[in-house]
């Protein structure tokens, strides 16, 4: 039987024991965690990384689109003037921008960078609560835009035609009503147009600043791990 000095040197092993078993674990524990933090914030950057060449890429069609639509935007402003001062004198100009009523801009952008983020699960290991906010913002622009560009459309579908299908001669360019190409139908429809395409000029911008400022966010993370 152990006597009791015995008894109280077995019992401080014991806890010693036990003490180191304890901070074993919990140093194997915090080197795991490290581990795992180590590599959610190595998969958070690289989404970062996804993100932001995602977003350049539309910038650059968002570029490409705003200087399209504000293109044909000077256009219909100057036609509205020809229409206005009735200067016939100006009548091919005017023929030549009815017939660009049929273009108009189209992002088209239908993909969502949040909502892809939250089906894969990866919305949790972002941290930057700023850049999910900004890209659920450039989200609702998309939505926004492209419901403008689905207007445009059919405003072009339901209205252009009268105005120009049936006052000019398709195959030699004639205008075989010249009065018609001057009436407040098509000073309507011009000013009609300016107005869509400033709106959508307008979400064009907001969209790009939403693009911009996500940006700046991301490469801050990105230079804050350099």
């Amino acid at each position: 039987m152990l006597d009791k000095g015995n008894f109280q040197k077995y019992i401080l092993y014991a806890i010693g024991e036990i003490i180191l078993v304890v901070v074993g674990i919990l140093i194997a524990l915090s080197i795991n965690n490290w581990n795992n933090n180590k590599l959610d914030r190595k998969a958070e950057l690289q989404i970062y990384k996804n993100i932001k060449s995602q977003i350049l890429d539309d910038q650059v069609l968002l570029n490409g689109n705003i200087d399209y639509n504000n293109r044909y935007l000077e256009q219909y402003d100057f036609a509205q003037q020809i229409i206005a001062k009735n200067d016939r004198s100006k009548i091919d100009t005017l023929r030549k921008i009815a017939f660009n009523l049929y273009r108009y801009s189209d992002l088209n952008r239908s993909s969502n960078i949040y909502q892809t983020i939250v089906n894969s699960g990866e919305l949790k290991l972002l941290k930057n609560l700023s850049i999910i906010e900004r890209l659920q913002r450039l989200e609702e622009s998309y939505i926004y835009l492209n419901r403008m560009e689905e207007i445009h459309f059919k405003v072009i579908l339901r209205y252009v035609g009268p105005g120009v299908m049936d006052n000019i001669n398709l195959s030699t360019g004639v205008v075989d009503r010249p009065d018609e190409l001057y009436s407040f139908y098509m000073q309507n429809l011009f000013f009609f147009f300016t107005e869509i395409m400033n709106e959508k000029d307008e979400v064009y911008q907001r969209t790009l600043e939403q693009i911009n400022i996500i940006t700046n966010l991301i490469d801050e993370e990105l230079d804050a791990e350099k």
